[in-house]
């Protein structure tokens, strides 16, 4: 039977006492014998030792750092004449496994929210074109007090995703240390058992407000069981009793699912005191993460590399970062408002968002320092540095401003001009551009030249030809036209 030696002996002296002989008599059965051989002998004076509370045991052992045992030492203080601690945690597995399986696992306060979108979806009609849409159903559950929130949204896609946990969060009072996802595309990029690719936005978000993301593992829904059971939970008593109405606008659905909620979370336990609503108060909210001042902000991110003028391009502007990330692979961070550029971690440039395509938008400490100093110049400027040379410098500046479609497409050559006076002296530069206005020559090579050759100097010749006059009998001359 492989059965001890003490065992056996034990069998022996009860069934001796209880005047038990083979063959066993025909009225009892294996349940009457197992209740004669295992149970309290007849005559024998019940217990007085005072029975553990197993249901305040089980919400003790919710709480971060206790134990058994602790427990175990704690009702010995006060019952010295109680149970030891073998019969104590007999009494206990008891108790816990008559409850339900997902109620047995016991999880820390504040320690974990499960999160999951329910399968069943509810119709929703649009009031102005009736169009009927149909609305997910996003459920949090808190591990220890099994503490529940529930609201509609019409997609699962990332930003109604994060939407949702940052108003659970509200709705908690508080953040969890861990927050246990499935594997779908908004929170789980690429699934894997051991180094899963969260989605950046998700984890910033969970950055954000101090918690960890733990995603379960693929095909393992004992990872969610809590969410599991919140899931049907929902849909039996929320969503199957909202299946005959007829909702106009998501906010009237969430409006009716609100009502519902606060009744389930406040229904009694079946098996336990109290309910969802007190076990929170009594377990989970005293140990959830305050929230932080500000709520997050929603933002996409997007890997890009940067192009050799040191931009980067997003829905068809073009944002500037630092010149030497040319190139080079960069992430952005998309809002709203703005669109931030990181390289290994760190922020690099920050502008304001704009819907402007094919512009671009440029900060002057990105750019090359002879992209700055390019840029510093204009055509007032450049007017301004001729007129220290003298008026004919200036016309020559000017012309070629105005001769160009665009100012900028003549700045090269101003400045070529403009610089010739370091080289050769300003005196000689105004007499340069002075002959080069008499000879049409306002250019920067015509002005190079004059000075090369030392024809500032030399007086200008303007050669005057006297008129040749044609004899030919064909030419009929002036006075042929007088009358």
């Amino acid at each position: 039977m492989s059965i001890s030696h003490p065992s056996v002996l034990s069998y022996l002296s009860r069934a001796s006492k209880l005047k038990l002989a083979w063959p066993l008599p025909d009225h009892l059965d294996e349940a009457a014998l197992e209740k004669l051989l295992c149970g309290p002998l007849p005559g024998a004076s019940p217990s007085s030792r005072p029975q553990p509370d197993c249901a305040a045991i089980h919400m003790e052992l919710s709480k971060k750092g206790v134990t058994l045992q602790l427990l175990w030492q704690e009702y010995k203080e006060i019952h010295p004449t109680g149970y030891q601690y073998t019969q104590f945690c007999d009494y206990y597995r008891r108790f816990a496994g008559k409850l339900d399986l997902s109620l047995r696992q016991r999880h820390k306060a504040g320690d974990r929210l499960f999160v999951d979108y329910a399968g069943t979806t509810i119709p929703v009609t649009d009031p102005d074109t009736g169009e009927i849409r149909e609305a997910e159903i996003f459920v949090a559950v808190l591990g220890a007090s099994n503490y529940t929130y529930v609201e509609a949204a019409y997609s699962q896609d990332l930003p109604s995703w994060i939407s949702a946990h940052t108003r659970a969060f509200e709705f908690f009072g508080g953040v969890p240390a861990v927050i246990v996802p499935d594997n779908l595309k908004s929170a789980v990029i690429r699934a894997c058992r051991y180094e899963p690719d969260l989605n950046p936005t998700y984890q910033e978000m969970a950055a954000h407000y101090g918690a960890a993301v733990l995603p379960a593992r693929v095909r393992k829904p004992k990872d969610k069981a809590k969410v599991e059971a919140g899931v049907l939970i929902v849909t039996r008593w929320i969503l199957a009793r909202l299946r005959n109405r007829t909702f106009l606008g998501l906010d009237s659905l969430n409006v009716a699912i609100s009502d519902l909620l606060q009744s389930l979370n406040e229904r009694p336990f079946k098996k336990m005191d109290g309910c969802r609503l007190s076990v929170f108060k009594a377990l989970d909210l005293p140990a959830l993460k305050s929230l932080p001042s500000e709520r997050y902000v929603y933002a996409d991110w997007k890997k890009v590399r940067v192009n050799i003028d040191y931009h980067v391009e997003f829905e068809g502007h073009y944002y500037s970062v630092p010149y030497q990330l040319a190139r080079e692979q960069i992430e952005l961070r998309i809002t709203a408002s703005t669109v931030e550029c990181l390289s290994r971690g760190k922020r690099v440039a920050s502008h304001l968002r704009s819907n402007k395509k094919g512009q671009h938008t440029t900060e002057a400490a990105h750019m090359p320092k002879s992209h700055q100093q390019y840029l510093q110049w204009t055509p007032i400027r450049m007017i301004a540095w001729a007129e220290k040379m003298g008026p004919a410098c200036t016309k020559v500046i000017k012309k070629i401003l105005l001769e160009r479609r665009y100012p900028e497409q003549g700045f090269r050559s101003c400045l070529g001009i403009l610089r010739l006076g370091k080289s050769y002296t300003n005196d000689r530069l105004e007499a340069a551009c002075h002959r080069a206005l008499a000879i049409d020559g306002c250019s920067y090579r015509s002005i190079a030249s004059i000075l090369k050759h030392g024809l500032d100097s030399k007086a200008i010749q303007v050669e005057t030809e006297a008129p040749q006059t044609i004899e030919h009998p064909n030419i009929r001359g002036a006075r042929y036209y007088q009358s």
